[in-house]
């Protein structure tokens, strides 16, 4: 049987309150998640394209200088995550930043990172 840990330090009177607001550990790998997937540079460049305008994935392709199986394939990554969202035209697919909450925090961490002002 283990036993629960206890608070080391005295002056942590308000630990309960710190562990009663803590997300769960789920919210922790979610976020885990979506950091791995943009601590790639190639999906970074895909990222930051399509935080600016829609595009088809020939086009992303040619932009960031990728086969487009390779592109289909990061695309699919970022919209399983929620940060991309897509339309058919015909038989061009076009993709763009969603609209979630997580996807405005990585256009906006991308771009103080890379000390980049959008385009209007």
């Amino acid at each position: 049987m283990s036993e629960k840990l206890q608070p080391h330090c005295h002056h942590c009177e308000k630990i309960e309150d710190i562990m009663t607001n803590m997300p769960d550990t789920q919210s922790f790998e979610r976020a885990s998640e979506t950091f791995q997937l943009i601590s790639d540079p190639a999906r970074l460049r895909i990222l930051w394209l399509l935080c600016h305008r829609e595009v088809c994935v020939n086009n992303i392709a040619y932009i960031v200088n990728m086969s487009a199986p390779a592109v289909s394939h990061h695309l699919r990554l970022l919209k399983q995550a929620r940060l991309l969202t897509s339309r058919r035209d015909g038989k061009e697919m076009y993709y763009k930043l969603s609209s979630s909450p997580e996807a405005g925090l990585v256009h906006k961490a991308v771009d103080d990172i890379l000390n980049i002002t959008c385009p209007a």
